[in-house]
């Protein structure tokens, strides 16, 4: 199989973290719950992966990383802890759903959508920037870049613009980290969510939520091994947003990916993917009847491209591309704002995304795996 779906997760991960996660499993029990050597070991394993996050993600400090089961665990409490009924916020229109479900869970909310077209961050940044400062709302939440088209929004503009009208931000990092630079620091966010298991190189079940300041509210209250008299959940991060027992081998395998991609260098890993998914851009654009959404230099976009193929349903293409052992994503990714923001909600799209561990010719075979399956125009 030539898996081209690292935007959902990386299948392929470096050796180190399969084998960190099998240690842990029969060498750590609980961080801060014993004495006695596994947990020892397991409080600092997990003290290094926020070390390492920390480094890697602008962070001054180890315990402002939070350690959640998912990015959308962590924009659930992000958006929890600065959002209440009656709020307005603004939101790009190329959010997924664990943004804009959350928001419509809150009563009364009032929700400004900047849809901007994709790989346009000059548009995107100046209507954001206008709507802050127009509409003045309780916070702003920015996808860094979006799942479906790989668009790359201004999140540094963005973020200059709510430093200075003291508006809280929100950036989901999803589909960035690991590509691009992170800062939390330099973008004075209040909050930067991200999943371990995609550009982190970790498993599934870890990711991270980034705290720029005070104010997080937690989501689940329980044991934390720490001031376990006091009945309300310990004031102090990361233990006010930890409650209860932590996923040791998955922050084992997390570390080790996140040691993979500070040794690989984010710049080398994003040219890398870029390169291919430029590749299998170009290929795709010469076939009739497909219709690609890239920025051609790929200058405002990552390894991450949207087509669609002309009189056939995507997902229908999609089932015969993997008949044929390439695996894409097809139909609306969870993210129905953004395929609205750009036309493309009725059809859904064809998404590769790519990865450290795709190549060209990958690339090449998917092209002609393309073309065959159009060729034939096979009942699907």
């Amino acid at each position: 199989m030539i898996y081209f779906d690292a935007g959902a997760t990386t299948l392929e991960k470096p050796a180190a973290v399969g084998r960190a996660m099998a240690r842990a499993a029969h060498t750590m029990s609980s961080p801060g719950r014993g004495s006695y050597p596994a947990s020892h070991l397991a409080e600092e394993t997990a003290y290094l992966c926020r070390q390492e996050a920390a480094e890697l993600l602008g962070v001054p400090q180890p315990e402002n990383v939070v350690i959640t089961g998912s990015a959308t665990h962590g924009l659930n409490l992000a958006i929890r802890s600065l959002l209440d009924p009656g709020d307005r916020v603004v939101i790009s229109g190329y959010e997924h759903n664990a943004v804009t479900r959350p928001l419509h869970a809150i009563p009364g909310l009032s929700v400004t959508v900047i849809d901007t077209p994709p790989f346009r961050p000059d548009l995107a940044a100046e209507e954001f920037c206008r709507a802050i400062r127009q509409k003045r709302p309780r916070a702003v939440i920015c996808t860094h870049v979006s799942n479906v088209f790989g668009a790359v929004l201004p999140v540094e503009d963005i973020a200059r613009c709510c430093r200075e009208t003291e508006t809280p931000l929100i950036v989901d990092a999803s589909q960035s980290a690991g590509v691009l630079p992170v800062d939390l620091s330099g973008w004075g966010a209040a909050f930067v969510a991200l999943p371990g298991h995609k550009g982190l190189y970790g498993p599934q079940g870890t990711g991270l939520l980034l705290c720029g300041g005070e104010g997080a509210k937690p989501l689940l209250y329980g044991g934390t091994g720490s001031m376990s008299r006091l009945q309300d959940m310990p004031p102090d991060l990361p233990d006010r947003l930890e409650a209860g027992t932590h996923n040791m081998p998955g922050i084992a395998g997390l570390l080790e990916g996140i040691r993979f991609v500070r040794r690989q260098g984010v710049d080398a890993i994003a040219a890398r993917e870029r390169r291919v998914a430029q590749r299998a851009a170009q290929g795709l654009e010469r076939l009739p009847g497909v219709r690609i959404f890239w920025d051609r230099e790929l200058r405002h976009q990552t390894g991450v491209v949207s087509f669609v193929t002309e009189g056939r349903n995507c997902e229908e293409v999609g089932e015969a591309l993997a008949r044929r052992g390439i695996a894409l994503r097809a139909g609306l990714h969870c993210a129905p704002l953004a395929h609205r923001t750009a036309g493309t909600l009725e059809t859904g799209t064809l998404r590769l995304s790519t990865s450290f561990f795709n190549t060209p010719d990958q690339a090449d075979r998917l092209v002609w795996s393309v073309s065959r399956v159009l060729r034939e125009n096979v009942e699907l």
